[in-house]
């Protein structure tokens, strides 16, 4: 039998929105015998060197840790599944969505959504373009495919892992082992062009470099809300709420945003 889980962070203060998209991944997880695992507590804590940092000081010093890379904790799990998702807290998922882990072939050891293979808005098409130039511009090193909306980099805010296939590039490090690398320093300290950089980028460069077999997978298992176009997103499987200032009342107005994505509750 397959093993699969689904692991999130929900760190930091409630959300109204956090509340509902995580329970939305709970139903989901019922639905098709799928392991839950909210981790509700800091555990890598990870913080960059303050002595050569670019980061806002604000940004480090509010919490005393990046909490972006808590996720990366999910890796310490790869010996207990067989497949692992990671999904951001702020992913909904509808009631229709299928079983994501069945669209993982076990050739693949990690699968995630391409962004600019978003049916994406004209003005989202050239968010893609600009980050792109800004984000992997300068990462040379690997080939990241250029085209005319700029480079292949998933959206890691939802990702899906084999863990018998993706495991070997971790080389028996633990979470913290691995991003404590050295290939990974300039990622973590936010230093020149990486002062905005997330685990985001540290990971789209790292499976980049590895060339670890990846599958793209359909853009609906990461739609990004108001990114993709209005006719698309009933299509959707996963409905990420990547940006804050897009949603009513910041997203904590729930009943109004989730009959903006058609999903209409008593």
């Amino acid at each position: 039998m397959t093993t699969r889980m689904i692991y999130q962070v929900y760190v930091g203060k409630p959300s109204v929105l956090y509340d509902t998209c995580v329970q939305s991944v709970a139903v989901y997880c019922a639905k098709h015998g799928i392991d839950h695992v909210i981790q509700r507590e800091p555990i890598l804590k990870i913080c960059p060197d303050m002595n050569r940092t670019q980061r806002s000081r604000e940004a480090v010093s509010r919490l005393g840790y990046l909490p972006i890379f808590e996720k990366e904790n999910a890796f310490a799990y790869l010996d207990q599944y067989d497949q692992i998702a990671i999904v951001d807290s702020d992913i909904f998922i509808r009631d229709t969505a299928p079983n994501i882990f069945e669209h993982l072939p076990n050739t693949y050891a990690l699968g995630a959504v391409a962004e600019r293979d978003l049916p994406c808005t004209a003005k989202h098409a050239s968010k893609i373009t600009k980050y792109s130039k800004a984000a992997f511009g300068n990462l040379a090193d690997v080939d990241w495919q250029w085209n005319d909306r700029g480079a292949e980099f998933y959206n890691m805010g939802m990702m899906v892992i084999n863990s018998a296939m993706f495991a070997p590039y971790l080389e028996g490090q633990t979470p913290a082992e691995f991003l404590a690398r050295s290939e990974f320093q300039d990622f973590i300290d936010g230093v020149g062009y990486f002062r905005w950089s997330t685990d985001q980028m540290l990971l789209n460069w790292w499976v980049k470099k590895t060339q670890m077999p990846r599958k793209n997978l359909d853009w609906r298992w990461n739609a990004l809300y108001k990114a993709v176009t209005d006719d698309c997103l009933p299509d959707a499987y996963f409905v990420h709420f990547f940006l804050k200032d897009l949603l009513p009342e910041r997203g904590e107005n729930v009943d109004e945003l989730m009959q903006l994505i058609g999903e209409f509750r008593n």
